[in-house]
C-alpha cells in the first residue's frame, strides 16, 4: 500500500534517526519544508521532499495537501483512558467549593474510581475504553502509555491491565502500558501502607510480569499518597521485574521526589505542577523527562508546570493529556497544546516539539515514533487548509484536522 501525499505546504518536524529528544533552546527549533510531498509505503514513511523533486509513483492512493499543514501524530505518554464510569460528580463538587484533597478524603477521587472499575465487567471496562481510544485516535494521537490504577486490588489491577492489552491488540495506534498499583491507598489500608505495598510486589508484580502486561511501573508520589520512600520501594520492586518507573511527582508539593526519581533511573516524572530550583538542579543532565498535563491544571485550578523556567534551564519537556476521570476528562492533545502556549506560554514550536518527539521519548518509542524521519512509522496528522502551524495553538477550539493516518491507514 502506497500513499503519495503532494502539494503540502508546511511539512513539520524533520528529524534525523539520531534525533531522540530536544532540549533547553533547542526546543524553539521547529525543522519544516515548505511546498512538500511524503511517500507512504505500507506503514512506514519512506520518503520525503520539496515539490520541485516528487518522484513519478505508482501510489494507491494520491492525497492532494494544498494549503495544508502535515505533521507527526500525537504521542500522548500519560493517559489513564481505561475507566469505568465517570466522576461528574465530583466536578459539581469542586465548582461548589471543594478542592482535590477534601473530595479525597471523603471518599472520592480514585477511590472513587476503584469502586467504580471493581463493579464493572472485564468486557464491559473494554467497551468503555474502546471508545475513548477511537476518540483519541481521531483527535490526532499514534502512540498513547495508558496506566491502571484503579483497581487497587491484585483483581482489579490485573483486569485494567488486561483491557490495555486488548486494545493494544486490536487497534493501530502504538499502546505502552503502566502498572499503577500505587496510586492511592485502598480504605482497608488506609494505616497499615506496607501492607498495600507489599500487596503490591509480593501478589500484584509477579503476576502481571508473568502474563507480559506492563511495560513501566508508575506511583503517585505525593503527600498524602506514597511517601518518596515508599515510592522507591515501588521504583526498586518493578526494576526487578524489568519495568522502568515513569511516577506522578510534584502534582501538589514538592517532597524531594524527583532526586529519587532521577536516581532510580526513571523514563519521565509527570506533573511537576510545584518545581523547585533543587528540582531542576536534579534533573540537568540526566535522561529522565519531564512531563507536564496543562489540561489537569486547566480543569481542576491548579497552577501550571513552569515550562518557561525548566526550559530556559536546558530541560527537555514532554506534554501528555493526564486523560482520567477525575481530573482531566479529555485526550484531546489539540486542546493540550494550545493549553501549553496560552497559559504555560511555550512557543507553537516548543510545544510540537514537546507533543512529538519529547512524548515519544517519554513512552520509549523514539525509535518509531514523534518525527517525519525515513524509516519511522508512518502516523501522520494532515491539517484543514491553515495560514500557518501558529493556528492549530491559536484557534484552540476549531477542530483543525482534516485526516489521521495511523500505521500508514486512513483514521
Amino acid at each position: 500500500m502506497k500513499i503519495l501525499i503532494k502539494n503540502i505546504k508546511e511539512l513539520l518536524q524533520i528529524r534525523g534517526a539520531e534525533t531522540i529528544k530536544v532540549s533547553g533552546a533547542e526546543m524553539a527549533v521547529l525543522p519544516k519544508l515548505e511546498n512538500a510531498w511524503l511517500l507512504v509505503e505500507d506503514n512506514i514513511i519512506a520518503d520525503f521532499g520539496t515539490m520541485e523533486d516528487v518522484p513519478q509513483v505508482n501510489a494507491d492512493s494520491v492525497i492532494d495537501a494544498t494549503g495544508k499543514t502535515v505533521l507527526p501524530a500525537w504521542c500522548d505518554s500519560h493517559t489513564h483512558i481505561v475507566y469505568a464510569g465517570n466522576r461528574e460528580q465530583e466536578f459539581a463538587d469542586r465548582i461548589n467549593g471543594l478542592s482535590y484533597e477534601e473530595i479525597a478524603a471523603r471518599g472520592g477521587g480514585i477511590l472513587n474510581s476503584a469502586k467504580k472499575l471493581n463493579e464493572t465487567s472485564e468486557e464491559e471496562l473494554y467497551e468503555q475504553s474502546r471508545v475513548r481510544l477511537e476518540e483519541v485516535m481521531q483527535l490526532g494521537s499514534g502512540a498513547v502509555e495508558i496506566k491502571s490504577g484503579y483497581g487497587l486490588t491484585v483483581e482489579g489491577e490485573i483486569k485494567m491491565l488486561r483491557v490495555i492489552k486488548r486494545l493494544r491488540e486490536n487497534y493501530p495506534v502504538a499502546i505502552k502500558a503502566t502498572f499503577l498499583g500505587a496510586h492511592a491507598f485502598p480504605s482497608e489500608f488506609k494505616e497499615n501502607h506496607s501492607g498495600y505495598i507489599d500487596l503490591i510486589i509480593n501478589d500484584m508484580l509477579p503476576k502481571i510480569a508473568e502474563e507480559k502486561l506492563a511495560d513501566y511501573i508508575d506511583a503517585f508520589c505525593e503527600t498524602g499518597y506514597f511517601s518518596v520512600e515508599e515510592t522507591e520501594r515501588i521504583m526498586q520492586a518493578g526494576k526487578e521485574y524489568g519495568l522502568q518507573a515513569k511516577i506522578h511527582v510534584n502534582q501538589f508539593t514538592a517532597i524531594n521526589g524527583i532526586e529519587a526519581c532521577v536516581k532510580h533511573q526513571a523514563l519521565s516524572v509527570d506533573h511537576l505542577e510545584i518545581v523547585t530550583d533543587e528540582d531542576i538542579e536534579a534533573l540537568k543532565g540526566t535522561d529522565t523527562m519531564p512531563v507536564a498535563l496543562p489540561t489537569c491544571s486547566f480543569f481542576i485550578s491548579i497552577p501550571y508546570t513552569p515550562a518557561r523556567k525548566m526550559i530556559a534551564a536546558g530541560l527537555p519537556l514532554a506534554l501528555a493529556t493526564d486523560f482520567n476521570p477525575g481530573t482531566t476528562p479529555s485526550g484531546n492533545m489539540n486542546l493540550v497544546v494550545a493549553t501549553a502556549c496560552i497559559k504555560m506560554k511555550m512557543t507553537p514550536e516548543e510545544a510540537i516539539n514537546a507533543a512529538t518527539i519529547n512524548g515519544a521519548y517519554a513512552m520509549g518509542l523514539s525509535a518509531t515514533h514523534g518525527s517525519i524521519t525515513k524509516g519511522k512509522r508512518a502516523n501522520l496528522i494532515i491539517t484543514k487548509p491553515l495560514s500557518s502551524y501558529y493556528q492549530l495553538p491559536y484557534a484552540f477550539g476549531s477542530n483543525l484536522i482534516d485526516s489521521v493516518i495511523i500505521e500508514g491507514n486512513l483514521i
